[in-house]
């Protein structure tokens, strides 16, 4: 990134930078099963390659137990496959909810990530079985990869720290309310994250604390909801808001001593 910057800088255009971070959820005093159950399968929309996509759940321990209850059914009903094999003439398309990853090379990549993280103690909690998925006769299928879910990969994987971009979950259990945001915070900075509690008072004191620019109650968030502008930590995601107007006046000329509307109000647009 800092090589990029220094590139374009050097070259006089204006840029925008955006860093990858690990959004996290995290569960910590929590009691809506049911509301958690109906979120876990959305959450694998286009297999997780977003970048408001959740792939590191960090879990109360004295809570695992109720997590993985609700956690496991749901993402078993988690269908891979190709839109158009169906099963019968009538029948207009499965109830899918990914297809392919972007190429059969990041399909190697995760797997491969998977496979080391496992080696090195990770515990796989769930593995999608490929007979589930529904292809195409003779459809080539290296790039479609499973959901696969991890509880504790070993801090020298890059699943402990950096996004997958695809279907692979990871499981960290914590303790302490310190723990919970050292864990949620692992790559100090993400664009979401969401912090399920019974109690406002906690989510109220806890979130100013997670470094992610959208933080949700319960709930996850994303590029698309209109809440706050998009934006984040630092000036290199200054400018990075949902787009239309905005992003405009954020890297074109503006009237003098106009303010840039977000996360930087101190920020003035020269004339």
């Amino acid at each position: 990134g800092a090589a990029v910057a220094t590139a374009v800088a050097d070259l006089g255009k204006r840029h925008i930078l955006e860093q990858e971070g690990l959004n996290t959820w995290g569960i910590w005093n929590y009691s809506d099963w049911d509301a958690f159950a109906a979120v876990v399968p959305k959450l694998f929309d286009y297999g997780k390659q977003r970048c408001t996509a959740y792939p590191r759940f960090v879990v109360q321990r004295d809570l695992f137990d109720d997590f993985l209850g609700t956690y496991l059914p749901a993402v078993r009903r988690v269908r891979v496959g190709h839109p158009l094999a169906v099963e019968r003439r009538d029948d207009p398309y499965p109830e899918l909810d990914f297809g392919p990853v972007i190429n059969a090379a990041k399909a190697k990549e995760l797997r491969d990530q998977v496979a080391e993280a496992v080696d090195r103690g990770a515990v796989p909690l769930y593995r999608a079985r490929p007979a589930d998925a529904r292809f195409l006769p003779g459809q080539d299928t290296a790039a479609y990869v499973q959901p696969v879910t991890l509880l504790n990969p070993p801090r020298s994987s890059p699943l402990h720290h950096a996004e997958p971009f695809g279907p692979v979950d990871t499981i960290v259990l914590v303790d302490t309310e310190a723990e919970l945001l050292a864990a949620m915070n692992a790559s100090n900075g993400a664009l979401v994250a969401t912090l399920s509690t019974d109690d406002r008072a906690t989510f109220d004191r806890l979130a100013p604390q997670i470094r992610a620019f959208k933080i949700g109650h319960g709930k996850p968030r994303s590029r698309g909801d209109r809440d706050e502008l998009f934006g984040g930590f630092g000036a290199s995601w200054r400018g990075a808001f949902v787009g239309g107007e905005l992003l405009v006046r954020a890297v074109t000329q503006g009237p003098a001593g106009e303010r840039l509307p977000g996360n930087f109000p101190e920020y003035q647009l020269m004339p």
